[in-house]
């Protein structure tokens, strides 16, 4: 007889194995016991920073650990440790080749390299988790997104916000005409700097370093500059302080607008910008500015009205609101602030965590409407479940890559010096603008395709 694999298994209809007596699981392994059939073999590649946190919450749910892989040996040493029976790899290609048991992959490199892997993935039919934003350019995007739908796999891009009672909240009250009609909103994040400090979360406003220190022995250096133009190793990118350069990452707003946009996209149903400007401190050739302001214009949609939306980052604030009382300020690390015609929310903490109408005396006055939304298993258990049983995610990749495409919008405007950028979504490019258009993606670097 053949041997069936638990793809070809699971793939077979009701019809097909109804004569199969079904043994509970609890009667075969006792309370708790779970079946082996029922485990995911996940594999993660870049595990020494955010792969790590990811590991541990899916470890922690029960599923099986197979494969890690990580340019930087030293950096994932700690993660390699805790998972001594999965298998060790420097080369993701190498992994993905050799280990032919994968149910799902975990991407949480660098920004630059998300989409080349999970193309990769997407292209052998493996579940994907990819940390946010979703790719480092507005291509990458619309194609990995396109590519997600085509596999009909579970993806879940890891803005963890998505998974708050908060978030939740700000759709049904939102819909509810809590603050009526919706036509601004403010979201701000302090990053890159750390809150009430000088200090940086990670470079930017800066020039290339000049020096050229040996390679560590333990990192491989052309695999972490995977499709990204070549340059000469230091420990100006790596193994975290990437962020803040336009080769590697997204600053600010790639960071926590993924998060504190999303509440924003999710309750106002908000797709494609149609046109987005912005204005900064200086711009650098190599890294980004220190505070940025960015200002996208969004249609309507269906019932609901156009709205204006304002990104700071750096630490500007957008003007208190005169409904704010006396004793209560602005939250200074992340916010939103919701402006309707009848009101205002304001949302302290990142990804929708903590939203109030304001003055507080509206927020006593108001009768909460049901809960209408389905309430979060947790972020990473959505997935897992999705993976087992084809439910939805709550930031699946059709909901991440619109969301990615207008963070990545902004700062393309940013580069060009806060340039006003009339968007063509449908065609993916900008009118009679070949220097904003050269944004949009890149050419990789021989040997990468996406």
């Amino acid at each position: 007889m053949k041997k069936m694999n638990r793809r070809k298994f699971l793939g077979l209809s009701s019809a097909a194995v109804s004569s199969f007596m079904i043994v509970p699981r609890h009667v075969l392994g006792g309370k708790g016991y779970k079946a082996p059939s029922d485990t995911l073999n996940i594999a993660a590649i870049g595990i020494g920073g955010q792969g790590a946190w990811d590991l541990e919450q899916l470890a922690l749910a029960g599923e099986n650990i197979v494969a890690l892989c990580d340019v930087d040996q030293e950096y994932a040493a700690e993660t390699f440790s805790r998972y001594p029976k999965a298998k060790r790899y420097r080369d993701f290609r190498v992994m993905l080749e050799k280990e032919k048991g994968i149910d799902a992959v975990v991407v949480a490199t660098p920004d630059h390299t998300h989409a080349i892997i999970s193309m990769h993935v997407l292209k052998m039919g493996k579940h994907l988790y990819c940390e946010k934003p979703l790719t480092h350019t507005i291509f990458e995007a619309r194609k990995i997104a396109e590519a997600a739908r085509e596999a009909k796999v579970a993806t879940q891009m890891g803005n963890q916000g998505m998974a708050y009672e908060g978030n939740r909240l700000i759709n049904e009250w939102i819909w509810d005409g809590a603050i009526g009609q919706v036509h601004e909103v403010h979201v701000w994040s302090d990053r890159p700097t750390r809150l009430g400090t000088q200090e940086l979360w990670w470079p930017q406003a800066l020039d290339r370093p000049l020096d050229k220190p040996g390679i560590p022995s333990t990192l491989d250096w052309d695999l972490w500059l995977g499709p990204a133009p070549h340059r000469p190793y230091h420990p100006a990118y790596v193994p975290f302080l990437w962020r803040g350069w336009w080769d590697f990452g997204e600053g600010g707003l790639g960071d926590m607008g993924i998060h504190n946009l999303a509440p924003a996209f999710s309750a106002l149903k908000l797709g494609a910008p149609t046109s987005v400007h912005a204005s900064s401190t200086p711009v650098f050739k190599e890294t980004f500015p220190l505070a940025s302001v960015v200002h996208y214009e969004f249609p309507a949609r269906g019932e609901m009205p156009p709205v204006t939306l304002h990104w700071y980052d750096g630490g500007i604030l957008p003007e208190r609101p005169k409904e704010l009382e006396n004793g209560r300020e602005l939250p200074k690390e992340d916010g939103m602030l919701f402006v309707g015609d009848k009101g205002k929310m304001l949302v302290s903490g990142w990804g929708g965590e903590h939203p109030r109408l304001i003055p507080e005396s509206n927020m006593q006055e108001y009768a909460r409407p049901p809960k209408t939304l389905p309430r979060s298993i947790g972020h990473h258990q959505e997935w897992i479940e999705a993976c087992k049983n084809g439910t939805p995610t709550r930031s699946n990749f059709d909901f991440a890559g619109p969301l990615t495409e207008a963070v990545l919008l902004g700062l393309v405007s940013v580069r060009l010096g806060g340039k006003k950028i009339n968007w063509d979504s449908e065609n993916l490019s900008v009118p009679d603008d070949p220097a904003a258009n050269d944004l949009l993606h890149y050419r990789y670097r021989k040997g990468w395709t996406l």
